[in-house]
C-alpha cells in the first residue's frame, strides 16, 4: 500500500506550526506582540489528534505494539535530554560558579525557576520523565513544557483503538458523549475535571471524527457551508465574550474549554478539506518532517530553549517582526540538525537494548 504523502505533508506542516508557536509563547514573551502569539495558534496541536485519528486502525496489538515502540524511543530521549541537563551543570559549576549557572538560567525568564542545581544527578527527575511527569529540565525548559502532548496521545491512542476494536458500530455514540461531557465540562465549570479528563473528551471527539473521514472526501458544495458555520462561531465567541477572549486563548487551551475550541475549528476544518482534495505526489522538506515529526517534536524543545540567547543578545537592536523571522528560521535549522542527530541517539539507543536482550536471554 502507497504510503499517502498529504499525511506526512501535513504532519510536517503542523510540526512547523507547533515550531513558530513555540518561537512565539517561550522566547518571543520577551518581543512579540500579544496578537502575533495569539495568531500563531490557529494551527495548533489538534491537528495531531486528527491526523492520528484518520491513521489509526482497529488493530489492538499492531497499536500497542507502536506504542511500546513510541514509549521507549521517548525513554531514551529523556535519559539522553538527563545526561545533557546534568553534564551541563557539572561542566558549569566545575569550570564556572552556581552564581554563573543561575544567571545562565535566568535567561529563561523568572517564573522557570530552577529545580536542583547541583552536582549530584537528580534521579527523581528520569524516574518522573519515563512515567510523564514532566518535572522541569532546567537546561532546556521548552522540552517538558510541550510534552503534556505526548501523555494525552497514549491514552487518546488507547481508548481509540479499543472504540474502534470493540464498538466499531457504536463510533458515533461515542462522539457524542465526548462532545457532551465537553460541554458539560464548559457550562459547568465547578464540574471541570483535574488531569487529562477534559483533554481527552474534546480530543477523543476529533480523534474519533478524523477517523470516520478516513479514505472520504468532504463534498465541494459543503465546503462554504463548514467555513460559514466556523465563521458563526468566532462571531459568536466574540461577541458572547467579548474582544479580550482574543488574548485569553491560549490560557483556554490548558485545558480546552470552549474559546479555544471555537478558535481550533478553523485549523482541523481545512485539514479535513484537504484530505483526499490535494494530491502530494513527491517528497519534499516538509514531507520528511511529517515522516520524522516525533523527533522534531523532541527536536523543538531543545532548540527553542537554545534561541532565547539569540533572542537576548539581539531582541533591542532589530524590529520585533524581523526578529520574528530570523529566529523562527534558527529555530527550524536547529530542530533540523537536532532531530536528525536525535534520530542517531535513538539507533543507538536500540542497539544497546537488543545487545542487552541478547546477553539477558536464556539459552
Amino acid at each position: 500500500m502507497n504510503r499517502d504523502l498529504y499525511i506526512d505533508f501535513a504532519k510536517g506542516m503542523a510540526t512547523l506550526s507547533i515550531i513558530f508557536i513555540h518561537t512565539a509563547f517561550w522566547s518571543g514573551q520577551f518581543y512579540i506582540p500579544a496578537e502575533v502569539r495569539v495568531f500563531s495558534l490557529v494551527f495548533d496541536v489538534a491537528l495531531f489528534y486528527a491526523l492520528s485519528g484518520i491513521t489509526s486502525g482497529s488493530n489492538v496489538e499492531k497499536t500497542f505494539y507502536r506504542l511500546l515502540k513510541l514509549q521507549i524511543t521517548y525513554m531514551i530521549f529523556v535519559t539522553f535530554l538527563f545526561f545533557l541537563d546534568y553534564f551541563f551543570k557539572v561542566f558549569g559549576l566545575t569550570f564556572f560558579s552556581m552564581e554563573w549557572l543561575q544567571s545562565f538560567y535566568s535567561t529563561f525568564g523568572s517564573k522557570y525557576a530552577t529545580t536542583g542545581v547541583s552536582d549530584v544527578p537528580q534521579w527523581q527527575n528520569l524516574g518522573n520523565w519515563y512515567l510523564h511527569q514532566y518535572t522541569n529540565a532546567d537546561t532546556f525548559p521548552v522540552v517538558m513544557g510541550s510534552f503534556w502532548y505526548l501523555k494525552v496521545y497514549f491514552i487518546l491512542a488507547v481508548f481509540g483503538v479499543l472504540i474502534l476494536r470493540f464498538f466499531p458500530k457504536h463510533i458515533n455514540w461515542f462522539i457524542g458523549i465526548c462532545v457532551v461531557l465537553t460541554l458539560v465540562f464548559n457550562i459547568f465549570p465547578e464540574y471541570y475535571p483535574v488531569g487529562q479528563v477534559g483533554y481527552v473528551a474534546f480530543y477523543l471527539a476529533i480523534f474519533l471524527i478524523a477517523n470516520r473521514m478516513r479514505g472520504k472526501k468532504i463534498p465541494t458544495q459543503i465546503i462554504p457551508v463548514l467555513y460559514t458555520v466556523v465563521a458563526a462561531a468566532l462571531i459568536w465567541m466574540f461577541w458572547y465574550y467579548g474582544n479580550e477572549i482574543f488574548y485569553k486563548i491560549n490560557k483556554n487551551k490548558f485545558p480546552p474549554k470552549i474559546p479555544y475550541i471555537i478558535w481550533s475549528l478553523f485549523s482541523i476544518t481545512t485539514l479535513f478539506v484537504f484530505y483526499n482534495r490535494l494530491k502530494i505526489t513527491k517528497e519534499t522538506f516538509v514531507t520528511y518532517i511529517g515522516k520524522n515529526a516525533i523527533f522534531f517534536y523532541f527536536a523543538q524543545g531543545i532548540s527553542s530553549s537554545l534561541v532565547y540567547f539569540i533572542v537576548v543578545s539581539l531582541k533591542e537592536n532589530m524590529p520585533w517582526w524581523l526578529l520574528m523571522i530570523l529566529i523562527y528560521v534558527i529555530n527550524v535549522i536547529l530542530a533540523f540538525i537536532i532531530a536528525s542527530g536525535l534520530k542517531k541517539v535513538d539507533d543507538l539507543g536500540w542497539k544497546v537494548l537488543e545487545l542487552l536482550r541478547k546477553k539477558t536471554a536464556a539459552d
